[in-house]
C-alpha cells in the first residue's frame, strides 16, 4: 500500500521572524549612497546628501526635540563660521551671568557650551531630556531649512543662518577633514579636482549647498523676524554692526550704558578667531564625540584664501553655479 504523504508541516516551515525590526536599517537600504571623496558614506534623503553616521540622530533629533519660544537655533553649513558664531551668540545670551574674564570660553571650546543636536545631543540618545537646560538654550545644527523640527518651524523660537562663500567653505572643510581623517578611506582621499567635481554636483555632507544656502535665505526673507541670515564675510568686514544685529534679533539688545563701556567690543575681541585659536582649551583635546580636534576648528579664517588652492576655472564654475541657483533670489556672494 502507497504510504500517504504526510501533509503536516514542521514548526520550521512556518518560522516568524517576530525580531524586532530596524526601521532606520531598513530605510537606509532604500536610499541612494555614495562615497565622499575622504571616504566618508554619503545618503542622498528627500534631495540632500548626509553623512550616514549622523543619519539617525538627525531624524531623531527631527522627530523629537521640543523646542521652547525662547530658544535660538544656529544653523549652518559646515565649516562657515559656526565655532564663530556659537562664541559670539553664547556671550551676547549669558553676557548678564558671565564677565568677560569669567566667560566659559576661556576654559572650553564654543562646541561644548553649544552643542549640536545631531552631533552631540541625539548622538546617542534617541530622546534625550533637555528641559534641565537653562533659558535661552542655544542649539546648533548643520540641517538644512525643511529638515529642522517641526517645533522649531511652528513656535517663536529664533534661527540664525551663517553663510560663506562656497570656494572658501570647501577650502576649510577639505583641510578640516584632511585634519581628522574621520572616514575610513581617509588615508586615500580623492584629489582635489576630483573632490571639487562632487562639490559642484552637490555630492557633499549636507549638500548640495545652494539648496541649502536657498532654503534659509528663502525663510529670511519670508520672515526676518524667525530667520536672521549672515554671511561670514560681513562679520569679518564690520564685527561691531553684526554683532549688534545678532543680539536685537535675539531678543538681547545693548543697552547704550553697555556701549559706551566697551561691551560690544570687549565680546567682539573674546570670540574673535585669534583670541579663541590662542586659548589653551583650543589648542588641545577632541570635541563632537572625539571624532576631531579643537585646534582643526582654528586653521585660517581668512576671506578669499581659496586663490591658495584653486584656480580661476574653478571660480567661474562656482560663480556660474551661484547665478544659475540663486537667480531672482538677491543671494550673492562675492568671488
Amino acid at each position: 500500500m502507497e504510504k500517504k504523504q504526510d501533509l503536516k508541516c514542521s514548526s520550521a516551515d512556518h518560522e516568524v521572524d517576530n525580531s524586532p525590526k530596524d526601521e532606520f536599517q531598513e530605510l537606509l537600504q532604500t536610499l541612494e549612497q555614495h562615497m565622499s571623496w575622504d571616504g566618508q558614506r554619503l545618503v542622498k534623503y528627500k534631495g540632500f546628501w548626509f553623512l550616514v553616521m549622523i543619519f539617525r540622530p538627525m531624524l531623531f533629533a527631527r522627530k523629537n526635540f521640543k523646542a521652547k519660544d525662547t530658544d535660538v537655533i544656529i544653523s549652518t553649513m559646515s565649516k562657515s563660521g559656526t565655532t564663530w558664531l556659537k562664541a559670539l551668540t553664547f556671550s551676547i545670551a549669558n553676557r548678564d551671568r558671565f564677565t568677560i574674564d569669567q566667560s566659559p570660553l576661556l576654559a572650553c571650546n564654543p562646541h561644548t557650551v553649544v552643542p549640536f543636536l545631531e552631533y552631540n545631543l541625539y548622538w546617542e540618545q534617541e530622546n534625550p531630556d533637555l528641559e534641565d537646560i537653562p533659558c535661552p538654550r542655544i542649539f546648533a545644527t548643520h540641517m538644512p531649512f525643511d529638515f529642522l523640527p517641526d517645533s522649531v518651524h511652528e513656535n517663536g523660537s529664533r534661527i540664525i543662518y551663517i553663510g560663506r562663500n562656497p570656494l572658501d567653505q570647501f577650502v576649510s572643510q577639505r583641510h578640516f577633514l584632511l585634519e581628522n581623517k574621520i572616514g575610513k578611506e581617509a588615508d586615500h582621499p580623492l584629489g582635489v579636482d576630483e573632490a571639487f567635481d562632487m562639490f559642484c554636483r552637490g555630492i557633499h555632507s549636507w549638500g548640495p549647498f545652494w539648496e541649502h544656502m536657498h532654503g534659509y535665505w528663502n525663510a529670511h526673507s519670508e520672515n526676518p523676524r524667525k530667520v536672521l541670515f549672515l554671511k561670514y564675510e560681513d562679520l569679518k568686514e564690520d564685527i561691531t554692526s553684526q554683532v549688534k544685529k545678532i543680539a536685537e534679533f535675539m531678543g538681547f539688545p545693548f543697552s547704550l550704558e553697555e556701549a559706551k563701556q566697551g561691551l560690544i567690543d570687549q565680546i567682539s575681541g573674546l570670540c574673535s578667531f585669534e583670541s579663541l585659536r590662542n586659548l589653551a582649551a583650543n589648542k588641545t583635546g577632541n570635541n563632537l564625540n572625539g571624532l576631531v580636534k579643537n585646534s582643526s576648528f582654528f586653521r585660517k579664517g581668512k576671506v578669499g584664501d581659496w586663490t591658495n588652492y584653486l584656480t580661476p576655472a574653478m571660480a567661474e564654475r562656482v560663480r556660474k553655479l551661484m547665478e544659475s541657483k540663486f537667480e531672482g533670489s538677491g543671494l550673492i556672494f562675492k568671488i
